[in-house]
């Protein structure tokens, strides 16, 4: 039985995984520069150990409602292209083992979110959660997007 270990994270109070391979490091909120004329999702750019990284807003992303950041908010650093990339979640909460035999693929249709990110849904005994696939949560023309910004301001 092959196992995968995914960290768990929340977004307005659902849980989320995503494979702890894709993620560099879990950080705390830094200060952050905003960019002007940019997506809305792109929330600006920090410096992390002396690298200039882009920080997306994962619920903007995903279209759900925002919210505050607060004191358990994280920016989960992810390797997107061969670029650091910091997504903002309202928690980061744990790192599990999930035999790969209980995921199954993502529903192709969900309301307002692009299916591509979402890797597949693990059903965990007492929860479903939906699984998400970093690398894809920016499209190519929003990576783009995201490089320049970096570039124009490193």
């Amino acid at each position: 039985m092959a196992t995968e270990k995914y960290i768990v994270f929340q977004l307005n109070g659902q849980e989320y995984g995503a494979s702890i391979q894709q993620i560099v490091s879990i950080e705390r909120i830094q200060e952050m520069v905003s960019l002007p004329q940019v997506s809305a999702f792109i929330e600006g750019i920090t410096k992390l150990r002396g690298d200039v990284i882009p920080v997306i807003d994962l619920k903007t992303r995903m279209r759900l409602p925002s919210s505050e950041k607060t004191d358990q908010s994280r920016m989960l650093v992810a390797l997107v292209d061969d670029l650091s990339v910091g997504f903002i979640v309202d928690a980061a909460s744990d790192v599990i083992d999930i035999n790969t035999s209980i995921i199954e693929d993502a529903p192709t249709t969900i309301k307002g979110v692009n299916a591509n990110f979402l890797s597949g849904v693990a059903k965990l005994e007492d929860r479903l959660l939906l699984l998400i696939d970093l690398a894809y949560v920016l499209n190519y023309e929003e990576l783009n997007e995201v490089k320049q910004a970096v570039e124009e301001n490193d």
